[in-house]
């Protein structure tokens, strides 16, 4: 067959009577598929020697093939709405039939513990503050009394940021003791959460990339009686316990005198002794100590006016100990079975 305008309004009605989507399809492949009517001919246009009359002819295929598929498709349409009505006049909707359920996510153990550490923090006066995990040299060691070329940085493997002389990624969480000092006057508390960067070995106990929560009060009078019942009161609130022991042992860390890691007795146990706490009944929580008289002097402050005290606590370990995770790398694993537990 030649395609002319007659033919096309015939084939134009054909499309217009059709009454399933099928036969539609069917017609569709007759005209225009591979095989097609249609197809054919405008393969055909190669034989067809003259220049002038073969530009003619294609131009004529191309517009009729324009109207064929215009029709099709909206005969198309035509029926899908046919369809849509005949289905709601056969198949009521039920309002009182319960909906598909909506896949929520779930919070991170290590955000939920994060939450928490602030929340109690809070509660016992503490404002919560955030600060820069690309830290200058400045802040995260020689405010600290850490100065250059000082043993103790070596305490704090360090990733340092290529082709800048003193930043880095903060090994501690400790800087921003320095930096809030500097903009804000004491009396103050606050609390720091956050990232920290360490290049070590990861292991079932380290990270390379893990979560600190620092704590600083600072008054014209601090002593360790009271840092000791604040840290008391954050531990027993966020172990769920009314009876807490905690110990101070004597250690160093450059930027509070004396320094001090703290013990918390056994919440599973009950000090008794079992395999969380190595049979000890203690379990090593924090390291803390009052302010360093350097600290106060790097950010301008007299440290016989002044004096405070600071912690450092690591989130994942107690996530670790709230949620009974024996492997630390799982949190960075992206395993969403872990996730999905919370």
């Amino acid at each position: 067959m030649t395609f002319n305008d007659s033919n096309m309004e015939q084939l134009t009605r054909e499309v217009a009577e059709v009454s399933s989507s099928e036969a539609l399809d069917a017609l569709e492949q007759r005209e225009l598929g591979r095989s097609g009517r249609l197809t054919l001919e405008l393969k055909a246009l190669k034989d067809i020697s003259d220049l002038s009359a073969r530009r003619q002819r294609g131009q004529e295929l191309n517009e009729r093939k324009h109207r064929l598929l215009a029709a099709i498709n909206g005969r198309r349409q035509e029926l899908g709405t046919q369809a849509e009505a005949a289905l709601a006049q056969t198949e009521a909707l039920d309002i009182t039939a319960p909906g598909a359920p909506v896949q929520v996510g779930h919070a991170h153990p290590v955000t939920l513990v994060t939450r928490e550490l602030v929340a109690i923090s809070r509660d016992l006066g503490f404002m919560a503050i955030d600060g820069p995990e690309v830290e200058s040299e400045f802040y995260n060691f020689t405010a600290l009394n850490i100065p250059a070329r000082h043993p103790a940085r070596d305490m704090w493997s360090t990733f340092w940021l290529k082709n800048y002389q003193d930043l880095l990624l903060r090994t501690h969480t400790s800087p921003m003791q320095a930096r809030h000092l500097q903009k804000n006057k004491p009396p103050l508390r606050i609390v720091v959460a956050g990232r920290t960067y360490r290049y070590e070995a990861t292991d079932r106990t380290h990270e390379a990339q893990f979560s600190q929560l620092e704590g600083l009060m600072v008054d014209k009078r601090v002593t360790v009686a009271e840092f000791k019942a604040v840290i008391e009161t954050l531990l027993a609130r966020l172990f769920k316990t009314d009876q807490l022991a905690v110990r101070l042992r004597p250690s160093y860390f450059p930027f509070v005198e004396p320094g001090f890691e703290v013990d918390m007795g056994c919440v599973f146990c009950k000090q008794k002794g079992c395999e969380v706490c190595k049979r000890t009944g203690w379990i090593e929580m924090m390291g803390a100590g009052l302010v360093h008289p350097q600290v106060f002097r790097a950010v301008g402050y007299d440290p016989e006016d002044w004096q405070g005290f600071a912690f450092g606590l690591g989130i994942e370990r107690v996530a670790m100990l709230k949620y009974n995770i024996r492997d630390m790398r799982v949190f960075l694993s992206g395993d969403v079975r872990l996730t999905q537990q919370f």
